[in-house]
């Protein structure tokens, strides 16, 4: 196990959950560069760290850039195995770190980027980030958010880099099995995983996967691969209510029917 226990991260936290599938899949052969962000908060707290593996904590912004430097300076002083992975969360990679993101994928950095999407600037009180999703409440945007949710893979992909994919923790051999899938892999590649926060969602810390699971019934997030430009289904999605999964959260309590009617169809159009 290479991220051991010790750390405080919240009760049902969906990002320790990920991260130890992650190490799990990746072996001990890992270098990883982490931005500021709550997982990086609880699993560092001077002087101890929760991780087994070397880790690099640098800034919300920068992750991609660090990592890249860490594979070149490996690369020269010839270390051509160890693999290198750059981890932040939605706000450290979608929103203030996606100009260094962008720029790592153009250059064709061999790094391996990893997005833990809690949908929410959530070390820093819950306030909404570019891929909250519409609607939802935070501290922000109490009313709910007004903008969809950034569609940050298919910006990714854009890139035309070898590997993107997204994955959840409630299906963790499907993301396992992409996270062996890249580590094979040459240049930049990118898996999304989606996170439920118990905290700042609204839901009982017990009922974590539960909710990650709804997310992919009701296609409110879905699970696939694009292998060198190619898209695949991974898990099919299900055909349940928009509602099942919303409803089950306080930051979507609010909602009227309209606006979930309104979801509902971009869903079944998507």
């Amino acid at each position: 196990m290479n991220l051991v226990p010790g750390h405080s991260t919240c009760a049902g936290c969906g990002s320790s959950l990920a991260v130890r599938q992650v190490l799990e899949a990746t072996g001990d052969d890992v270098i990883v560069c982490i931005a500021t962000g709550c997982l990086e908060v609880t699993t560092t707290q001077i002087p101890t760290t929760s991780w087994k593996v070397p880790l690099i904590h640098v800034t919300f912004e920068n992750a991609t850039s660090v990592a890249a430097g860490v594979k070149a300076a490996l690369e020269y002083s010839g270390n051509n195995h160890t693999q290198v992975i750059a981890l932040g969360g939605d706000g450290g990679l979608g929103d203030i770190g996606f100009g260094a993101l962008s720029g790592s994928l153009e250059r064709g950095d061999d790094i391996l980027i990893i997005c833990y999407d809690n949908e929410a600037y959530s070390n820093t009180g819950m306030q909404r980030s570019g891929l909250t999703p519409m609607y939802a409440a935070t501290s922000t945007s109490p009313a709910g958010k007004k903008e969809w949710k950034k569609d940050l893979p298919s910006i990714v992909a854009a890139h035309n880099i070898p590997y993107v994919a997204t994955a959840s923790i409630a299906f963790l051999q499907d993301l396992k099995m992409k996270i062996q899938k890249a580590m094979k892999m040459k240049g930049p590649r990118y898996i999304h995983i989606h996170i439920p926060c118990p905290v700042g969602w609204g839901f009982d810390s017990s009922k974590t996967v539960e909710i990650a699971r709804l997310a992919v019934q009701t296609k409110m997030w879905q699970l696939y691969e694009i292998e060198n430009g190619v898209k695949k289904i991974t898990v099919e999605p299900g055909k349940k209510p928009v509602s099942e999964y919303l409803l089950k959260q306080a930051r979507f309590k609010h909602l009227t029917e309209e606006q979930i009617k309104k979801i509902q169809d971009r869903i079944d159009g998507s």
